[in-house]
């Protein structure tokens, strides 16, 4: 039987201040995503560590936030809503704080999966409190504004990251969450009312085979590139404790209501629709992004702000839509109509950069990230209004925490796919173009005849080199995009699986 709405709250019972904190702390979460991405060089410097090193930075606070997230439900319970969020906001800005002062990397790694452990409850108790913030009608409002900080921040984020880095130190990537949870904490400790608790039944087994799935499972994603995916053995034991975990996650846990996950939740069509559709929007928007940096800054030179710029339109269409979207059209259109033309969008926007070359100017990059923007707003809110539609106020904690879990792991799955794709793609480009290249090509020594050199020279060849993997790069650059494009319209299906929203939802009237 698919879980049930209960009884509606009443509308606006939170005030305001709540609304802009509980935005704020989705902020926070999101924010360090992306934004420590550009400071990595930096960091790098500062430690004295090779490159690959430099990922523990990233991974272990994803993977810290992943295994964590799914128990959103369950702390809730145990220590009420308030209580979490606070303590929540308070661990993440202190570890925040460490990671400023950190002077060596095993403490910096170490602060980060501190920063994921307390950060991962953010995103799903904002999303359930907005929920409770606004009857059901004005549950697209709600999404907009939530929205705004889960969608748009992680697009800034290398923006802002690029502008600390610069001018001040990369240390500043973290200190600068420090007055935005201070913020979000005041107006949250005045506001927000205490809630009731209750003693909660910790399925042990369960708990144990979930956290060892998702944590091999985000160790297989974010080591799989540096570590040849299954040529190596440590990626061959992650991806099979990681199958065997979740099959004894789901055998134990099926039919037993103590279980850490309420599998009943799933039962849903439209809960169950999204969870994977979030995947596939992942995979599409946070691979292109993770893949442009790459592009501007490795292929074509840009200089680190001129990258982070490149992601303010995008941001700014992004936000325009969220607000759009929300206010007014989630209410006039049915809401799957709005995922379809969403999904349509982002997966144009990531085509469009497949079309583009060497010459690329900046309006070139910027046009097509535009148009993903506008689709991230087309998608996000109208996408959250119909996964939540049947799931009642006492579950909202659990399912929003399942939600959360699944967006990061599109996102960490679009990373790593791309990221491998373009490293393949590359190899094959650069066998095929260099096959067709020999001293005595009559095209290479045409080439090389202004230079004054000779493609039987050194110096020839290396100039030829050079070329050819700057073709092969860009030829995987807009394979990649490509495919990223069309995870995005393969998730168009799926919509079609969703229930019609209520009346009250699609078609009520704009105040």
């Amino acid at each position: 039987m698919a879980a049930t709405a209960g009884p509606e709250t009443p509308a606006i019972r939170a005030r305001w201040p709540v609304v802009l904190a509980v935005v704020l702390t989705a902020v926070l979460e999101v924010l360090d995503s992306t934004i420590v991405n550009v400071a990595l060089p930096h960091m790098q410097a500062a430690f004295g560590i090779a490159a690959d090193q430099t990922t523990w930075i990233l991974t272990s606070y994803i993977v810290a936030s992943v295994v964590v997230m799914p128990l959103t439900g369950l702390f809730s319970q145990w220590l009420g809503r308030r209580r979490l969020i606070t303590t929540a906001i308070v661990g993440f800005a202190t570890f925040s704080a460490l990671c400023g002062v950190a002077w060596s990397v095993e403490i910096m790694v170490l602060c980060r999966l501190g920063q994921g452990l307390f950060g991962a409850f953010l995103i799903p108790l904002s999303q359930s409190i907005l929920f409770d913030a606004f009857p059901r009608e004005k549950r697209g409002q709600a999404m907009a504004m939530f929205g705004l900080g889960v969608v748009v921040a992680p697009v800034l984020g290398p923006t802002i990251g690029a502008l600390l880095t610069e001018y001040f130190s990369w240390r500043a990537v973290f200190y600068v969450n420090l007055p935005i949870a201070a913020f979000a904490l005041m107006m949250i400790s005045g506001e927000l009312k205490k809630d009731e608790t209750r003693k909660v039944r910790i399925d042990w087994t369960g708990l144990i085979l979930m956290v060892v799935a998702i944590g091999t499972l985000q160790y297989m994603l974010d080591q799989g590139q540096s570590k040849e995916w299954f040529s190596s053995h440590a990626i061959q034991i992650a991806a099979t404790v990681s199958l065997l975990a979740a099959i004894g996650f789901v055998v134990h846990g099926y039919g037993n209501r103590a279980n850490i996950i309420d599998f009943a939740l799933l039962r849903d069509r439209s809960f169950a629709s999204a969870n994977i559709a979030i995947v596939g929007f992942g995979l599409a928007m946070f691979g292109s992004i993770a893949l442009l940096p790459l592009f501007v800054q490795g292929l074509l030179g840009y200089p680190v702000l001129d990258a982070g710029f490149l992601f303010i339109p995008r941001g700014l269409a992004a936000g325009f839509s969220m607000v759009i979207t929300g206010a007014v059209l989630v209410r006039k259109f049915d809401a799957r109509l709005l995922v379809l033309i969403g999904l349509g969008l982002t997966g144009s926007g990531n085509v469009m950069l497949g079309f583009l070359d060497l010459d690329a100017g900046f309006w070139d990059l910027a046009w097509p990230g535009v148009v993903s923007g506008l689709g991230m707003g087309l998608f996000f809110v109208p996408m959250s209004t119909l996964a939540f539609q049947n799931i009642g106020s006492d579950k909202q904690d659990e399912a929003s925490g399942i939600y959360g879990v699944m967006r990061s792991l599109g996102s960490s799955i679009g990373i790593a796919f791309v990221g491998w794709q373009f490293v393949q793609r590359t190899q094959i480009h650069w066998a095929n173009l260099a096959q067709n290249v020999t001293p005595f090509n009559p095209a290479a020594d045409a080439f090389l005849r202004p230079l004054g050199l000779s493609p039987s020279t050194p110096e020839g060849a290396a100039v030829i080199a050079t070329h050819l993997t700057a073709q092969a790069q860009m030829l995987a650059f807009q394979d990649v995009f490509f495919l990223a494009g069309g995870a995005a319209f393969l998730m168009m299906p799926l919509v079609f699986f969703m229930r019609a929203p209520a009346a009250n939802m699609a078609a009520a009237p704009v105040h």
